[in-house]
């Protein structure tokens, strides 16, 4: 198993069909415990009941606030002694177009994506620093890189460029501390957030752009976070890996 022994914190993961749950899921498979944060407090005790193995932990965060970041974590360390991953997947998207983005729209996108990876990698790090060892995932969008994907506009672009950055640089700052920091850029994704926002036109044309034929799914992203935070990835930091099918090669 990959990940025996290790523990996990993951944002935003009690959606039934969400990244979070999946990557969860698969980290649990592979021996980890896991802590799973959501504003949903109940729906978060409700995924780690899903979850297989022993010693899962489960709380309510609202990641743009620090002091929710800083008491899940110190959950974590109550209960294991011990972070060795995050992941930060809690994230929203929103469609509006460039001239309809207002200012409660746009520090909402930005607060949620960026401060929330921000508030969380802050939190983790002073003890991942004194154990000199940790992997830090951040979950970013093909938006990032092509200016706009199937939801999201300009403002959800900017957000997940904005994490693109961050990622590098922390990345360039805590790699003399062994800590590993990545991301993780999905497109179209089939999840419980993309599946009731589109008409069967506008499925099959975006289907039809994507070489391989299809959306992806959860539990392809999942994978991507395992291997990231694993050994299996021992030396591999500062990187941005693509899960879109080839609708965006670059």
């Amino acid at each position: 198993m990959l990940l025996e022994h290790r523990t996990a914190i993951i944002t935003g993961a009690a959606s039934p069909r969400g990244l979070g749950l999946a990557t969860a899921k698969l980290f649990a498979e592979h021996g980890a415990r896991v802590m799973i944060t959501d504003l949903d407090e109940k729906a978060a005790a409700q995924a780690i009941a899903s979850l297989p193995g022993k010693g899962h932990l489960s709380g309510r965060c609202n990641v743009t606030h620090k002091d929710d970041c800083l008491a899940s974590v110190q959950a974590a360390l109550k209960a294991w002694g011990q972070v060795d991953i995050l992941v930060n997947i809690a994230g929203i998207t929103s469609p509006q177009r460039l001239m309809d983005v207002d200012p409660e729209t746009y520090t909402r996108v930005m607060d949620i994506n960026m401060r929330g990876t921000m508030y969380m990698t802050q939190a983790v790090v002073p003890h991942m620093r004194e154990r000199r060892q940790g992997s830090i995932v951040n979950m970013s969008s093909v938006s990032a890189q092509r200016g706009g994907g199937v939801f999201g506009g300009s403002h959800y672009s900017a957000a997940k460029a904005a994490v693109l950055g961050y990622t590098k640089a922390a990345a360039r700052e805590l790699g003399p501390d062994n800590i590993r920091v990545n991301a993780i850029c999905p497109s179209f994704i089939d999840t419980d957030i993309t599946g009731g926002m589109l008409t069967p036109d506008k499925l099959q044309a975006i289907v039809a752009s994507v070489p391989m034929g299809r959306p992806g799914h959860a539990h392809e992203v999942a994978g991507c976070c395992l291997f990231l935070a694993s050994d299996l990835a021992s030396y591999v930091t500062g990187s941005e890996i693509d899960i879109n099918g080839g609708s965006h090669i670059h």
